[in-house]
Formats: C-alpha cells, sequence, structure tokens
C-alpha cells in the first residue's frame, strides 16, 4: 500500500514536496486555502519582483544617453502593469496545478486543521467538511506580512506589501517603514516609479545584519536618488490625514507622505492548525520547530517553508519540500547531503542588486576566523562599461591556509545571477583555483569572479 501522505500548503514547499513525492509512488494529497503556488510567493514575492523589473526598465531609460541613445521619457501604463503582473501570477499558479494533477496528486480546496496525529478536517468553500486520514504529513502554510497593532491598514493608503502590486492610486510620495530586504526593495521599486520615497530605518544602516559594506552601497545609491532615510527612528502611529497619511516616530519626527507602506516582517500561518490535537510543539512566535529533516517533535509529522522558521526564501522552502519527500519515502536511508542553511544563497532586487552567500566578512571577523578577503570593482570588468553600468563589486572568502571558498558577497547588475558560480563553490566545497581555471566569457561580468578569486 503506497504512504499517504499529506501536505497542508501549496507554496514552493509544499508543491515540491508532492511533486518529489508523487514520483516516488506515494499516494499524495495536497490542501489549499487560497492559490497554488504559495500565497507568499504567487501574491507577494513574484508581484513585486515584475514591479520591480518594471521600475528597472523605468530608470535604465533614464541612462539611454550613456549608451549612445536619446533619452526616452517612460509613462506607468497602470492597466497594462496590472495584467501583466496578473498573467505571470496565473501562468505560474497554472503550470503547477496542472503539473501536480498530471502526477495524480489529489488537490484539495480549503483549510486544514488537525482531528489527531494521523487525520485532519478540510473544511470547503461550500461549507463542507472533508477528513483526510495520513501516514506522513507536512505543514507548509507559509506566512503573511506582519500588522502591528498600532495600525490598521485600509489598502488605499495605509498598506501592506500585497497590497500594492500595484497599489489603487500610484504614491506621489510614499514612507516606508522597515528597512529589511522587503523594505528596501520597496524604496527601490516606488523610488524607480518617481515617488518621493522615506524610509525609516530603526537602527544606524539599512540592512542590518548585511555586511555594512553592501549597505553603504545601496545608501549611497538611495541619497542620490533623493530618498530621505530616518535612521534611529521606529514609526508608533500611522494615520489618515485627507489624503494623506502622517507616520509618526518614537524620537518626534513625523513623516507626511501620500502613502504609508508596512514592511516590517512576517508572522507564521500556524494558529488555524490546531497541532494540539496532533501533539505537535509550536514556539511562542507561531513557528514549527524541526530537525534537519524537517521533522517535527512528532516523526510523522513535517514543518517546511516560512512556517518551520528557517529562512524565509522560496528556494530554500522547494529544497526542504524535496528533503522531505525523500525522508518520507525512506530515501534518507541512503547516501545524501543535509540542509546547510548557513549556504543559502540570497538576493535583494534593488538597483544595485545584492546577493550573498556562505560566511560574512563582519561574521569571520566577530568569531576570531581568519580569512582572505578578496575585492574587485566592476569599473574594472570591460562588459560593465559596456553595459553603462559599472556599480558595485565582487568580494570573495576563501580560507588562506586551504584557499576554500567559504562566502562571497556581489553588488551590481545581475548580482542575483551571478552568485550562483560562488554558491555552488561554497556548497560543493571548491578552491578559489577552481573559479580561476575555469574558462569564462570574454566580455562578460562574470570575469570579475575570476578575478576577485585570484
Amino acid at each position: 500500500m503506497a504512504v499517504r501522505f499529506l501536505i497542508i500548503g501549496g507554496g514552493p514547499a509544499g508543491n515540491t514536496a508532492a511533486s518529489y513525492a508523487a514520483r516516488l509512488g506515494a499516494d499524495v494529497t495536497m490542501v489549499e486555502r487560497e492559490v497554488v503556488g504559495g500565497a507568499a510567493h504567487l501574491l507577494d514575492c513574484i508581484p513585486s519582483k515584475t514591479m520591480i523589473a518594471t521600475g528597472g526598465a523605468m530608470s535604465f531609460s533614464g541612462r539611454l544617453h550613456g549608451m549612445g541613445l536619446e533619452d526616452v521619457k517612460t509613462v506607468v501604463d497602470v492597466e497594462a502593469l496590472t495584467e501583466r503582473i496578473e498573467s505571470i501570477k496565473d501562468h505560474l499558479g497554472n503550470n503547477t496545478t496542472q503539473l501536480l494533477e498530471s502526477q495524480g496528486v489529489k488537490i484539495v480546496r480549503g483549510s486544514a486543521k488537525f482531528v489527531s496525529d494521523t487525520r485532519v478536517e478540510v473544511s470547503m468553500p461550500d461549507g463542507k467538511t472533508k477528513l483526510v486520514d495520513f501516514d506522513a504529513c507536512l505543514v507548509a502554510t507559509g506566512s503573511r506580512p506582519r500588522i502591528p497593532d498600532w495600525v490598521k491598514p485600509d489598502g488605499d493608503r495605509i498598506l501592506t506589501t500585497r497590497d500594492c502590486y500595484p497599489p489603487k492610486v500610484f504614491p506621489e510620495s510614499v514612507c516606508i517603514i522597515g528597512s529589511g530586504v522587503t523594505g528596501v526593495e520597496f524604496v527601490h521599486m516606488f523610488s524607480s516609479f518617481g515617488a518621493k520615497v522615506t524610509l525609516v530605518v530603526s537602527r544606524q544602516q539599512v540592512l542590518p545584519g548585511k555586511d555594512p559594506e553592501v549597505a553603504a552601497v545601496l545608501e549611497d545609491d538611495f541619497l542620490r536618488r533623493g530618498v530621505s532615510l530616518l535612521k534611529g527612528a521606529r514609526a508608533k502611529s500611522i494615520e489618515r490625514d485627507g489624503d494623506m497619511v502622517v507616520v509618526k516616530c518614537d524620537d518626534g519626527r513625523e513623516v507626511r507622505a501620500s502613502h504609508a507602506v508596512l514592511a516590517i516582517g512576517s508572522v507564521p500561518n500556524s494558529e488555524d492548525l490546531d497541532l494540539g490535537a496532533a501533539g505537535v510543539t509550536v514556539d511562542a512566535a507561531g513557528y514549527l520547530p524541526i530537525n534537519h529533516h524537517c521533522v517535527t517533535n512528532v516523526e510523522h509529522i513535517y514543518a517546511a517553508g516560512d512556517v518551520s522558521g528557517k529562512l524565509p526564501l522560496s528556494s530554500v522552502a522547494s529544497m526542504q519540500g524535496r528533503k522531505v519527500a525523500e525522508h518520507v519515502m525512506g530515501l534518507h536511508t541512503r547516501e545524501h547531503r543535509h540542509l546547510d542553511y548557513d549556504k543559502a544563497a540570497s538576493a535583494i532586487f534593488t538597483e544595485p542588486e545584492i546577493a550573498d552567500v556562505g560566511l560574512a566578512e563582519a561574521e569571520a571577523f566577530a568569531s576570531g576566523r581568519k580569512i582572505r578577503v578578496t575585492k574587485v570593482p566592476f569599473s574594472a570588468t570591460p562588459k560593465a562599461l559596456i553595459n553603462n553600468d559599472s556599480r558595485g563589486f565582487v568580494k570573495i572568502i576563501s580560507d588562506p591556509a586551504t584557499g576554500v571558498v567559504l562566502g562571497g558577497s556581489i553588488v551590481g547588475r545581475h548580482a542575483a545571477e551571478l552568485i550562483s558560480v560562488i554558491a555552488l563553490a561554497v556548497t560543493a566545497n571548491l578552491k578559489v583555483t577552481d573559479i580561476v581555471e575555469s574558462l569564462l566569457v570574454h566580455p562578460a561580468l562574470s570575469e570579475a569572479l575570476a578575478e576577485a578569486a585570484e
């Protein structure tokens, strides 16, 4: 008899686990209450990157004179932009649904809650309920934008990130609350569309926890664009004033803008699952603690994606889903590689782009570890000059004794793509000489990788 594998949540973790398990012979049922493909993924991540790409095209159009062309004035077509976002979301969601259905995955629309550690009850849109029994279960219910108790978004002028794709009225001015990854991406997005942007920065640099040198490059670009940075301030209230909003900070400063956007993290979707009925432990923040196989305290119940409390990245969620499917089907007894979250590559889609992987320079210094740091600016790379965009650099961190690549950071055009080379080197324990001795394309931005590895 096939393993009855239940998956709650159809985001990157859930649909990847479903696909892999189905191919391995499991009897897979997936419960999804919103959109197959994942709400955080298709209602937040993909739309934001789509708008950022459009904003980037507008920004590039303002630099055409550097390419030997006359400048072009671009104007946002809100209807066309909305249609573009929706078409991409629909395409990705439909593709995922069709793939799973072709593999025999049963997709149940509704909300699940545990009845016991081997059964859930699904409340469906038509008001009916359905009991589903399982041998193994994956909880991959994702997360949603965090909304503090001092503000109430109205979907009009006081917005969460999911209200912005695009907003009902394009901002003339906007105050972004939160200077992490999402916050700085939204600064870039709205400034590219011509809005006057103010960023509330609770600490003394944007992107707290990232390489200070990387953050400094981004701050310089923000200031060049006319972005106002309110450092050392925390928002404490947001109120409507007609067609404007007023953001009040704890240090007495105020910001008046046409819109305010909350970008202050996320909270896990775990409170409605009745996890106690299955005996699953939930921490104080609502996350499900897991081991290296993504197993919770109940041996046949797993957690993956944002709800697991690990890195909130779609790539990490997908890999967790794959590892869970392999574990459910017994493949963990063979030779395999455990997930190493410290080696996950990440990117920030600003202009210039930022990407990093592995050991950070500041982290190494804080721990007293000896490292070799090499850095090459893109201004030394012919392709960057050809592209009329020489901003940024490549930094590679390696072990001075062995030459093994430990990590790296990239700031500049296509950083999200280029970091893959360093990510592969970190994961496979390659040495800097492996990069140096690779015959790369010329002219290409990747030449900076080889130069930084020398």
